[in-house]
This record gives C-alpha cells, structure tokens and sequence, in this order.
C-alpha cells in the first residue's frame, strides 16, 4: 500500500490538493481494470496541524482525516500552495517544520508546489539543493533562504527525496511521475491523456534521470548521459558503450542504474521515443522515415515498444495529437 499525506492549511490553493488526489484516484481505479488480480492499493489521509478545517484562499472549507501527529508514516508528503505572501502562514504553521525533517529523515518524498516549498526552506531541508518557487516569489525566497540553488528556470527540480514544483500544472506532471513509478508507464499515460488532453510532456523516467544523473557524483555516468542524448539515433551497443567509457558491461550497468534509476537500454528507449513523438506531432514524415531517424530499423518492433511505453501505437498517438492542435482557418 502506498500511503499518501496531503497536508492542509490556511490559504492554501485547493487544486493543488484535489487535483493530485483525482489523478492519483484515477489511476487506482485504472490499475485494478488493467490487472484485476494485482491488489494495487493507494490510502490518502489529508492532516491539518490540530485536526481542524482549514479555509482556502476562496473561502472553500477542507475537513481533515486527522491531526499531524495522527498520520500513518506516509510514503510520499504533499504541500500545497499558498495564495500569495506564505510569510504569515509559515509562521503559524511553525509546528510542520520537525515533522518534516523527522518524514524527511525516514525516507518519505516531500512534494511541495509553488509558495508551499517555502516550507521545506524553512525547514533547513532545501540548503544547498535545487528548489524552486513561485516565479512571482523568487527573489524574496533567495533573500530569505540565500543557501538554497534556486532554480528559476526549471519548473519542478529534485534534490534526493525532495521535490519542487513551480506551479500546479508541473505539481500534476510530477503526480504522474509519482504513478509511473507505482502502477507502470501504461497506467501513467493513459491518466495523463484523461486529464491533460492536450497531450504535455510529463516529468518522466528519462527526465528524471537525467535530472539524477546531473545531480549525481559519478562524472563518467554523466558524460554517458549525455552521449546518449547526442547519438540516441545512431546504432548504440551497450557493451560498446561501456568499453568507451572503460567499465564492463556489469558495472556500467550498475553505476547507470545507481545514478539514473534506470537501465542504459531504458533510458535509450525512452529518448528515443520521446524524440519520435516530436516528429510525429510537428511534422509530417512517415512512421518508417520517423523510426529510422530514432534509431529503428524494424517497425513493427518500433511500433510495440512504442506503445508499451506509452499505451498507444504512433499512429494512434498522431491522430489524438494533431487533433489538438489549433488551425488559423
């Protein structure tokens, strides 16, 4: 069971809560469809500090589950944002900060969106880490929490177990992360076509690891990243690529999976895919002049690999893209 904590307080934004929950719930009833006898299995508690109702920004009343101190140890830990200055919440709310550290410690995600990750810098918890913020909020975060990497260009970073997200939209992208690691890249992708029918590029195993892999003191599987990001269309052999960076195969593979999360052939896969569903969607080439500038000499192999990772064929997804783009007609 995957337990989930979503904290609540004053003046909080009620979508970055309930918009999380639905894709989380979604992708639950899903899973039990796709594999009715896997006992897939998400329990979400909403806490407030003292068990109270806390009232939005938009005088919405959100009723808690239970006080802090009464939430099952929760695997991953939302953080919803405020509604403009967070300053006087946080000082309310002093209370969240050594729970987080102790949920931190233990091992929990901490995903926290827009002004909510003030919390996490309150905490001490994003010093010397990348984090980012409300755009509107970033130069009083970097004065108020000068030792945190603010970065003002990324919409969600990570650092180890914790997670920002600038805005509710890059907090659903992150949820869906968060499903692809629990239910698989099929559940994921369809939750992500239901709800986001405009077809967005997800925070996703292959960005994630590249993400990890930056962050990562092993330099050598960082320059492996970025071959691979440079030569994904190109005939790649992995026991080739470990010889160019003068490891065996078995070791390559394990420093990859330990910095990246992922396997070299995984990683490959999945940029080579994400590079055919931009040509699919911004041109006009043919399923065999797109597979082989990917990388792909068989279509067919092309073809299921493609839908394995994203739960439809690229024809599929052409015509579900292309129908949302706008003409000037």
């Amino acid at each position: 069971m995957l337990q989930i904590c979503f904290l609540l307080y004053p003046n909080m934004l009620a979508t970055s809560t309930t918009l999380p929950m639905e894709l989380l719930a979604s992708a639950t009833a899903l899973a039990k469809t796709q594999h009715p006898r896997k006992r897939e299995h998400i329990e979400i508690t909403l806490a407030s500090l003292d068990g109270k109702a806390v009232v939005t920004h938009t005088g919405i009343t959100l009723t808690p589950d239970c006080p802090l101190d009464a939430v099952p140890p929760p695997d991953i830990v939302y953080l919803p944002a405020l509604w403009r200055n967070p300053e006087p919440v946080i000082a309310k709310q002093r209370e969240l900060l050594p729970w987080l550290q102790r949920e931190q410690q233990r091992g929990a995600a901490l995903a926290a969106v827009g002004t909510g990750c003030w919390f996490l810098a309150e905490a001490g918890l994003l010093d010397g880490k990348a984090a980012t913020t409300h755009w509107y909020y970033f130069d009083r975060f970097q004065a108020r929490y000068p030792k945190v990497q603010l970065k003002r260009s990324n919409f969600i970073t990570q650092a180890d177990n914790i997670f920002c997200a600038g805005s509710v939209n890059s907090l659903a992208d992150l949820t869906v992360y968060f499903i692809q690691q629990h239910f698989g890249q099929s559940v994921a992708h369809h939750v992500e076509r239901h709800f986001f029918h405009e077809i967005r590029r997800l925070y996703e195993t292959a960005h994630a690891g590249d993400q990890i892999a930056k962050m990562h003191p092993d330099e050598v599987i960082v320059q492996a990243v970025h071959w691979l990001s440079e030569n994904y269309h190109t005939d790649v052999n992995v026991s080739e690529l470990a010889a160019r960076f003068d490891m065996s195969v078995r070791t390559f593979n394990r420093r990859f999976k330990l910095a990246t999360d992922t396997t070299p052939l995984s990683y490959l896969q999945d940029l080579r895919v994400k590079n055919a569903q931009e040509l699919l969607k911004s041109t006009n080439l043919n399923l065999s002049e797109i597979m082989f500038r990917v990388g792909y000499q068989d279509i067919a192999h092309f073809t299921r690999l493609f839908k394995r990772i994203l739960g439809l064929t690229p024809t599929q997804y052409r015509v579900t893209v292309r129908a949302k783009l706008f003409s000037a007609d």
